[in-house]
């Protein structure tokens, strides 16, 4: 295991690799849209990127989810197959609607992944970038 500063520094150096070898500026917060984001994540087993839709107003969360869910064969094109939560619990406790696909057996602790982490990173992000380009009137009119 590593120290909580050992894990940090790993972390950071992850990030800094990634940026490194894609130099791109992501879509990720700037959608236009408040609370309405595309993220990445690389854990201990795997990495994640996703479109998490965090209004607090359950209203328009669920809006949003549903204008996304409508085109879900036009999302599967862009990104493959994906999983759903319309109620996904944050470990911090906070509920939030989240599309997302996961890449297993790969960890932001070990180098030999990172990689491959890499590559599933620049492939759905584009995919779910492309998707919201191609989609973004469609979706924003709640």
């Amino acid at each position: 295991m590593f120290s909580k500063q050992e894990a940090q520094q790993i972390k950071k150096d992850f990030w800094t690799a990634f940026g490194k070898s894609f130099p791109r500026k992501w879509l990720l917060y700037n959608t236009k849209v408040k609370d309405f984001s595309f993220k990445f994540n690389a854990e201990t087993r795997k990495a994640e990127v996703s479109l998490d839709i965090e209004m607090k107003d359950e209203d328009f969360r669920n809006a949003y989810y549903n204008k996304i869910w409508s085109l879900e064969d036009i999302l599967k094109d862009f990104i493959g197959d994906f999983q759903k939560e319309e109620y996904f619990t944050l470990d911090n406790g906070k509920v939030i609607a989240k599309i997302w696909v996961e890449k297993h057996n790969v960890s932001v602790f070990n180098k030999n992944t990172w990689q491959e982490i890499f590559e599933f990173f620049v492939e759905k992000m584009d995919g779910f970038e492309r998707f919201y380009y191609e989609y973004e009137d469609f979706i924003k009119d709640v």
